[in-house]
């Protein structure tokens, strides 16, 4: 891999060109400041560039965003001896793959180098990944259990963070993992500094090999730790990492809440066929409106649906207007089953009419190439 490398550190520059050749690549060192980034990544069209020394003035990131936007192929990282949150936030805007430490540690160097390889041979794309929100029309809808268990289907082909932004009360982890977390959101949130791929993977509790969370706070009072610029900080850099972000709001709309609603490219409403759901979800549906999300944003979620009830779809199409609305069947038992022993229910029940509409569910959301055109619509039912 062709990469750039410009410092005003002669030192640094000769200490990193030695790690970079070590492992096989080809480094291009350039003495000098964050002037030289336009006229490297013309001359030189590397795979990568990095670049130490311009981490205080968030007015710098337009050169950043000038070559991210012109070299879409080549990745940008920054290397900082320290850093703001709001510089972390502003950096993912402009396309910054990662924020690394300076003077950088060989090993931490060689793995964020090796998943800028990872992506290039998997042919994936610079663009984020989808952030997808979950929040509940009221208590007990089963955002978590939804969220959780779609996430542990997406992950069957897809990378995927799931985010338990429930800050006072999340219980995520505890539907797919029988474990504690030795990190949550409020310990990143102490260390926001330190925000990079690195760190946010290593502060997840790894499900499956291709599915992670991210616990909430262990104690509520935590909470209070987590502002929404972390949230926002966070969000952006794991929608670089992973093929889907869900995140689990639990049933408020607070500063944090919307800083999350911000970053997804749909809001997923669960509510049940009664009318207090649909009272509420009509309610989150005129915040959201105020918030400035088109009507396209927001789709729900009918769960434990039955089909006779005194409620059906057109029902509920009729008093929330014309959206997309999928439902998902009752299966009280063996889905209680399956959270009491902290397992996704595709691993315990695979043939349960919940687990297969839930795959079908993931399908549509991440159609493989053989799927055929309408094929989501169909099996899910939509209205």
């Amino acid at each position: 891999m062709k990469i750039v490398v410009i410092s005003p550190n002669a030192h640094h520059l000769e200490e990193i060109g030695q790690v970079l050749r070590g492992s096989g690549h080809q480094p291009v060192p350039i003495e000098g400041g964050k002037s030289r980034l336009g006229e490297a990544a013309e001359r030189e069209k590397p795979d990568l560039i990095l670049v130490e020394g311009m981490c205080r003035d968030t007015g710098e990131l337009s050169q950043v965003e000038a070559v991210t936007s012109r070299f879409p192929h080549t990745a940008v990282m920054l290397l900082c001896s320290n850093t703001s949150p709001e510089f972390l936030i502003n950096s993912m805007r402009a396309g910054v793959r990662e924020v690394l430490p300076s003077p950088v540690p060989p090993a931490a160097l060689l793995a964020a180098l090796e998943r800028v390889v990872q992506k290039q041979r998997a042919g994936q794309p610079a663009a984020p990944g989808r952030v997808l929100a979950f929040i509940g029309a009221k208590g007990g809808s089963g955002v978590t259990f939804l969220a959780t268990n779609l996430a542990s289907q997406l992950a069957e082909s897809r990378s995927v963070l799931l985010i338990d932004l429930n800050l006072q009360f999340g219980d995520a982890l505890s539907f797919v993992h029988d474990g504690s977390p030795p990190t949550t959101l409020a310990d990143v949130a102490r260390e926001i500094g330190r925000l990079d791929a690195s760190f946010l993977a290593a502060s997840c509790v790894k499900i499956a090999p291709n599915f992670s969370i991210l616990a909430a706070p262990d104690d509520p009072a935590q909470a209070m730790e987590v502002t929404p610029e972390h949230v926002d900080a966070l969000v952006a850099l794991a929608a670089t990492q992973y093929d889907f972000v869900l995140l689990d709001l639990g049933r408020q709309i607070d500063n944090q809440a919307v800083k999350a609603l911000d970053r997804a490219q749909t809001v997923f409403i669960v509510l049940q066929a009664d009318l207090p759901s649909v009272r509420n979800a009509k309610k989150l549906l005129s915040a959201f409106k105020s918030l400035g999300y088109g009507p396209d944003k927001a789709e729900l979620i009918v769960n434990r649906y039955e089909k006779g009830g005194p409620i059906g779809v057109g029902d509920i199409e009729r008093a929330l207007g014309p959206r997309a609305i999928h439902t998902v069947p009752n299966s009280y038992r063996q889905v209680a089953a399956a959270i009491n022993q902290g397992d996704p229910l595709a691993a315990t029940a695979r043939g349960n009419p919940v687990s297969r509409n839930l795959a079908e569910f993931a399908r549509g959301l991440s159609p493989q190439p053989d799927d055929e055109p309408g094929l989501f619509r169909r099996l899910l039912g939509r209205a």
